[in-house]
Protein backbone atom coordinates (compact mmCIF):
# COMPACT_ATOMS: atom_id res chain seq x y z
CA UNK A 1 0.00 0.00 0.00
CA UNK A 2 1.52 3.29 -1.09
CA UNK A 3 1.11 6.30 1.20
CA UNK A 4 1.01 9.84 -0.14
CA UNK A 5 3.73 12.04 1.32
CA UNK A 6 2.87 15.57 2.43
CA UNK A 7 5.45 18.35 2.48
CA UNK A 8 5.43 20.59 5.57
CA UNK A 9 7.61 23.42 6.89
CA UNK A 10 8.94 23.51 10.44
CA UNK A 11 10.84 26.31 12.20
CA UNK A 12 13.43 25.16 14.74
CA UNK A 13 16.15 26.89 16.75
CA UNK A 14 19.67 26.23 15.39
CA UNK A 15 20.83 24.32 18.47
CA UNK A 16 17.86 21.94 18.36
CA UNK A 17 18.36 21.24 14.66
CA UNK A 18 22.10 20.67 15.19
CA UNK A 19 21.40 18.12 17.94
CA UNK A 20 18.79 16.41 15.78
CA UNK A 21 21.16 16.23 12.80
CA UNK A 22 23.85 14.60 14.96
CA UNK A 23 21.38 12.01 16.24
CA UNK A 24 20.03 11.10 12.81
CA UNK A 25 23.59 10.74 11.52
CA UNK A 26 24.53 8.43 14.44
CA UNK A 27 21.36 6.38 13.95
CA UNK A 28 22.01 6.02 10.23
CA UNK A 29 18.95 7.77 8.85
CA UNK A 30 19.21 8.66 5.18
CA UNK A 31 17.56 12.06 5.66
CA UNK A 32 16.06 14.49 8.14
CA UNK A 33 12.64 13.53 6.82
CA UNK A 34 13.18 9.92 7.82
CA UNK A 35 14.27 11.00 11.31
CA UNK A 36 11.31 13.35 11.68
CA UNK A 37 8.87 10.62 10.58
CA UNK A 38 10.35 8.28 13.20
CA UNK A 39 10.17 11.00 15.88
CA UNK A 40 6.51 11.70 15.03
CA UNK A 41 5.66 7.98 15.18
CA UNK A 42 7.33 7.82 18.61
CA UNK A 43 5.40 10.90 19.77
CA UNK A 44 2.10 9.37 18.61
CA UNK A 45 2.91 6.08 20.34
CA UNK A 46 3.68 7.94 23.58
CA UNK A 47 0.44 9.92 23.32
CA UNK A 48 -1.55 6.71 22.79
CA UNK A 49 0.23 5.10 25.78
CA UNK A 50 -0.74 8.14 27.89
CA UNK A 51 -4.39 7.51 26.93
CA UNK A 52 -4.19 4.06 28.52
CA UNK A 53 -3.27 5.39 31.97
CA UNK A 54 -6.38 4.58 34.01
CA UNK A 55 -7.27 3.25 37.45
CA UNK A 56 -5.09 3.35 40.56
CA UNK A 57 -1.48 4.07 39.64
CA UNK A 58 1.83 4.78 41.32
CA UNK A 59 4.52 6.63 39.46
CA UNK A 60 6.92 9.47 39.03
CA UNK A 61 7.23 12.61 36.99
CA UNK A 62 10.82 13.66 36.32
CA UNK A 63 11.15 17.31 35.30
CA UNK A 64 14.08 19.48 34.20
CA UNK A 65 13.27 23.18 34.02
CA UNK A 66 14.82 26.62 33.84
CA UNK A 67 14.08 28.21 37.21
CA UNK A 68 15.13 31.64 35.86
CA UNK A 69 12.10 31.66 33.54
CA UNK A 70 9.79 34.29 35.03
CA UNK A 71 6.86 32.76 36.90
CA UNK A 72 7.75 29.14 36.15
CA UNK A 73 8.64 28.10 39.72
CA UNK A 74 5.39 29.60 40.99
CA UNK A 75 3.37 27.93 38.21
CA UNK A 76 4.95 24.54 39.03
CA UNK A 77 4.15 25.01 42.72
CA UNK A 78 0.55 26.06 41.92
CA UNK A 79 -0.02 23.01 39.72
CA UNK A 80 1.43 20.69 42.35
CA UNK A 81 -0.86 22.22 45.00
CA UNK A 82 -3.87 21.62 42.74
CA UNK A 83 -2.93 17.91 42.62
CA UNK A 84 -1.61 17.59 46.19
CA UNK A 85 -3.85 14.56 46.82
CA UNK A 86 -1.68 12.61 44.35
CA UNK A 87 1.76 13.76 45.46
CA UNK A 88 3.44 11.63 48.11
CA UNK A 89 6.91 13.16 47.92
CA UNK A 90 9.22 15.22 45.74
CA UNK A 91 12.95 15.77 45.43
CA UNK A 92 14.42 19.00 44.06
CA UNK A 93 18.02 19.24 42.84
CA UNK A 94 19.87 22.29 41.49
CA UNK A 95 21.73 21.16 38.36
CA UNK A 96 23.46 24.45 37.59
CA UNK A 97 22.81 28.19 37.81
CA UNK A 98 19.68 28.02 35.64
CA UNK A 99 18.38 24.45 35.66
CA UNK A 100 16.61 22.39 38.30
CA UNK A 101 15.69 18.70 38.34
CA UNK A 102 12.62 17.57 40.23
CA UNK A 103 11.18 14.10 40.77
CA UNK A 104 7.58 13.92 41.94
CA UNK A 105 6.34 10.63 43.45
CA UNK A 106 2.65 9.94 42.86
CA UNK A 107 -0.11 7.60 43.99
CA UNK A 108 -3.70 7.97 42.82
CA UNK A 109 -6.09 8.02 39.91
CA UNK A 110 -4.35 7.52 36.55
CA UNK A 111 -6.44 10.13 34.75
CA UNK A 112 -5.51 12.76 37.34
CA UNK A 113 -1.83 11.74 37.22
CA UNK A 114 -1.91 12.17 33.44
CA UNK A 115 -3.54 15.62 33.81
CA UNK A 116 -0.81 16.68 36.24
CA UNK A 117 1.97 15.46 33.93
CA UNK A 118 0.45 17.21 30.91
CA UNK A 119 -0.02 20.47 32.85
CA UNK A 120 3.66 20.44 33.85
CA UNK A 121 4.87 19.59 30.34
CA UNK A 122 2.83 22.46 28.85
CA UNK A 123 4.68 25.12 30.90
CA UNK A 124 7.17 27.30 29.03
CA UNK A 125 10.63 26.74 30.47
CA UNK A 126 10.13 23.01 31.11
CA UNK A 127 12.94 21.40 29.13
CA UNK A 128 12.15 17.77 29.87
CA UNK A 129 9.30 15.90 31.51
CA UNK A 130 8.87 12.13 31.76
CA UNK A 131 5.93 10.32 33.31
CA UNK A 132 6.33 6.72 34.42
CA UNK A 133 3.45 4.77 36.00
CA UNK A 134 2.41 1.25 36.91
CA UNK A 135 -0.86 -0.04 38.32
CA UNK A 136 -0.62 0.31 42.11
CA UNK A 137 -1.90 -3.21 42.73
CA UNK A 138 0.47 -4.89 40.25
CA UNK A 139 2.97 -7.29 41.81
CA UNK A 140 6.38 -6.58 40.33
Amino acid sequence: METELMRIGVSLPDNLLDKFDKIIEKRGYSSRSEGIRDAIRNYISHYEWMGEIKGQRVGTIAVVYDHTKRGLSNALADIQHQYSQLIKSSVHIHLDHDDCFEVIVLDGDGEEIKELAEAILALKGVKFSKLTTVPSNEKL
